[in-house]
């Protein structure tokens, strides 16, 4: 498992193996869906996981959030879809043995912290991390596997900024 590292020319540079890299389009797909099933209703989201994804602006003024909602959802879970489609798109061809190597410019890491933040945000919801320091409900196989993924997706976050701040010092 490697992360991000800045490449001579100052990308953002990560190999991935073929499962990682099919793993990350399942998960950045399966986010994508969320939110786009959740545009697509005028029903206020139940599931934790899209009310983090596109969370309520204000929660003790309901014909407010509706209002806010119904101006900004459709847009922000574009946005969403878009990010997740350019993560997705850049890991194509995972299906071999080869590593999959992605080189991000300014654009492309935007749009995979933003995609990774999403995903996290998903599995932070199935897990029922509300903050820091949470570790989440681990009862069995499938959310120990869950918490290997956030903390998997974290390392990737932290490499990924770690690159670009040291761009910006530059």
């Amino acid at each position: 498992m490697n992360g991000f590292h800045t490449d001579r020319d100052g990308c953002a540079v990560a190999s991935f193996a073929p499962e990682e890299a099919a793993l990350l389009v399942q998960l950045a797909g399966e986010s994508a869906e969320l939110v786009d099933q959740a545009r697509r209703t005028d029903a206020l989201p139940t599931d934790p996981a899209v009310i983090r994804l596109l969370p309520d602006a204000y929660p003790q003024d309901p014909a407010a959030s509706a209002e806010f909602r119904r101006f900004t959802t459709d847009g922000l879970a574009q946005r969403k879809i878009l990010n997740a489609r350019i993560v997705v798109e850049m890991l194509a061809g995972s299906e071999g043995s080869d590593p999959i190597v992605v080189r991000l410019d300014d654009v492309a890491s935007l749009a995979w912290l933003r995609t990774i933040t999403d995903i996290r945000l998903v599995l932070g919801a199935r897990l029922g991390i509300v903050q820091d320091g949470d570790e989440g409900d681990i009862h069995d196989d499938e959310t120990a596997l869950l918490r290997a993924l956030f903390d998997w997706l974290a390392f990737l976050q932290e490499t990924l900024i770690d690159v670009l701040d040291s761009s910006l010092e530059q």
